[in-house]
């Protein structure tokens, strides 16, 4: 089969470009690997998060600014395609803190990042009355929080099956069961799976997450990305009493609790284990006391697609041009830019995005 673009990765990541690229008039087909590979999009936390980010390299806080502004809109014409409910709140979120002086330290770097984006990095820290008035069920342990107006959440899971569906709406090839194995380009490219299906396409886009690592070679890229686990609990579904979504808990639409916060290096190990769940939901009844009581109802570990730096990569192939790497440990914050803003960059339009610092080459200095 022929087409436009080869996606080689079925996820958030994926499927955003696939959509974008759908919405622009190309012919896509989405190769998505086997059940029972490594899928970030099935364990992942369900933020729309800016604050924290880009620290060290404002351009992504720029980058996750674009990306959190477009959501809405993104969202609505995800649902209006699928006539599903994203269950998507932007309403703020929260970096909590529980000590004056971790609290200083974070409000002196914002405000140093501030400074960098020109002002535009809006915030408001929360103490006291004036945090339990927006949270009523907030532990004393808390003794502030940055309260960033950016940020909010999603149900993940069905952002994955929306686009999915949206993008099969609109004439996209999602080929399930379908891991590349080899990537050859006499002319147009022509992708090898293992069942042996051939894909042949004028461009391809490498999104398959930590896959990128033993493919991403073969297609002239380094590709630097390693696992790094992160464990979640959920409980049972409870009246609402979180009102926004933080880094330790977030409370989804249908009413259960989201717990999470733990990241180690195991490598491609993503079980869970005791003493960490243990520890993130001690750390969980800290910042709210009455989920004492709750039931909880499901665990699980997933695995983060990580760069050396933890900024995504951005680059096209300089031994294979038209092959194209996209990489990073957001794809749910950013999903809308890659839906919205990246088919300009794949495409060279006047309109693309500048993501010169994202290159992969700047791990060789």
């Amino acid at each position: 089969m022929d087409t436009d673009y080869a996606i080689i990765g079925g996820g958030v990541v994926g499927l955003s470009i696939a959509w974008g690229l759908l919405k622009r008039g190309k012919h896509v087909v989405v190769l998505d690997g086997e059940d029972g590979g490594f899928r970030a999009s099935r364990g992942n936390f369900g933020l729309v998060w800016v604050q924290s980010k880009g620290l060290n390299q404002p351009r992504y806080a720029e980058w996750c600014q674009q990306s959190a502004a477009a959501w809405r809109g993104f969202a609505d014409e995800l649902g209006e395609a699928t006539g599903g409910n994203l269950g998507l709140e932007q309403d703020g979120g929260y970096d909590f803190h529980f000590s004056e002086e971790s609290l200083e330290e974070t409000v002196a770097k914002y405000e140093v990042l501030k400074a960098k984006l020109g002002g535009n990095y809006p915030y408001e820290v929360l103490r006291g009355n004036a945090l339990r008035r927006e949270e009523p069920e907030i532990g004393s342990a808390v003794v502030g929080a940055i309260l960033h107006e950016q940020d909010g959440h999603v149900n993940p899971l069905r952002l994955l099956q929306s686009l999915a569906q949206a993008v099969r709406g609109l004439g996209g090839r999602v080929l399930t069961g379908k891991s590349v194995v080899e990537v050859d380009k006499p002319r147009d490219f022509l992708l090898t799976c293992s069942d042996g299906t051939q894909v042949r396409a004028e461009k391809v886009v490498l999104s398959a997450g930590l896959g990128a690592a033993e493919l991403g070679p073969k297609m002239g890229f380094r590709a630097p990305v390693s696992p790094l686990k992160g464990q979640n609990l959920v409980t049972e579904k409870l009246p609402q009493f979180i009102n926004r979504p933080s880094l330790y808990a977030r409370q989804v639409n249908e009413g259960g609790v989201q717990i999470g916060v733990s990241t180690e290096k195991t490598g491609f190990e993503d079980g869970v284990t005791l003493d960490t769940l243990s520890s993130i939901a001690a750390k969980a009844l800290e910042v709210y006391p009455c989920l004492k009581s709750a039931q909880v109802v499901r665990t699980w570990g997933a695995l983060r697609i990580m760069s050396p730096d933890g900024l995504p990569i951005y680059q096209e192939s300089a031994e294979m041009p038209g092959a194209f790497l996209v990489t990073c440990h957001s794809g749910v914050s950013l999903a809308a830019a890659h839906a919205r803003f990246l088919p300009d960059w794949l495409e060279k339009t006047a309109a693309a995005p500048d993501l010169e610092v994202f290159r992969e080459d700047r791990f060789q200095v």
